[in-house]
């Protein structure tokens, strides 16, 4: 069943209206090195990637490939080496923009899902599902919007099979349900791209095709952009586009 969207959109902005040639989401031959001490760590080395709106890209590749790297730049949660790379949303460098735009690109325009879930362990369920939200709007602002915000929340985890566990606490839940918490949480406020980076990888078999079904579902209902990175070939074949990555490069 199709989780209802709020009844105002919130969004840094929408996708335009460009060709559908053009990708929501791209990074342009991005380079990133790291320091260890005083040694340098080359991990991305010229990656190139563009995400169709609507689409689902796996991002496929080795431990120490790049990809997760690659995905955190794309997210604006860290960026290229200085003048080695750009990345765009719906056309807009990443780098031009100010640090309370990236801040609402982080948590309007991209909804991020982590291997570990990082529940906030003395909240509820709901409560940690609408934590975005309550970043968003304020106090004050989440307030006068405390009843639309939390039926969608609600809408949202009921969706995913968690009606009974709203007022639980993650300790309380397994490793899937925390997952499916995680999910929700990334999607409150109904961003286009959802990233995910390994979200079965901390999951058995069984409850991994899950949460994978789950997300497919969703997916489908709600023609959302989704980039999933994976070292599971299995994963990946899920994808509409794989790309892979070995030693910082794009292979194909």
């Amino acid at each position: 069943m199709p989780v209802p969207t709020l009844t105002n959109p919130v969004r840094v902005q929408s996708p335009s209206t460009s060709p559908a040639t053009d990708p929501i989401l791209s990074a342009r031959n991005v380079f990133k090195t790291y320091r260890l001490d005083r040694v340098e760590v080359p991990v991305l080395k010229g990656a190139s990637i563009e995400v169709p709106a609507g689409a689902w890209v796996a991002i496929l590749g080795a431990s120490g490939s790049g990809k997760s790297t690659l995905m955190h730049l794309l997210g604006g949660l860290d960026r290229p080496d200085r003048d080695k790379g750009e990345v765009h949303f719906d056309g807009r460098m990443l780098s031009s923009m100010s640090a309370s735009e990236l801040d609402r690109y982080r948590n309007v325009s991209v909804g991020f899902v982590f291997q570990f879930y990082h529940l906030l362990p003395e909240l509820s369920v709901i409560e940690n599902a609408l934590i975005p939200a309550m970043v968003l709007h304020g106090r004050l602002g989440f307030s006068r919007r405390r009843a639309e915000l939390t039926a969608h929340a609600d809408a949202l985890l009921k969706s995913f099979g968690l009606g009974h566990r709203l007022t639980h606490r993650p300790a309380q839940l397994s490793g899937g349900e925390r997952q499916r918490v995680a999910i929700a949480r990334a999607l409150v406020n109904d961003p286009p791209v959802l990233l995910a980076d390994e979200p079965t990888g901390n999951l058995d078999r069984h409850t991994g095709e899950a949460i994978l079904d789950l997300i497919t579902r969703h997916r489908a209902e709600t023609g959302r952009t989704l980039v999933m990175v994976t070292h599971d070939p299995e994963v990946a074949g899920r994808a509409d586009r794989i790309v892979r990555l070995e030693d910082g490069r794009v292979a194909g």
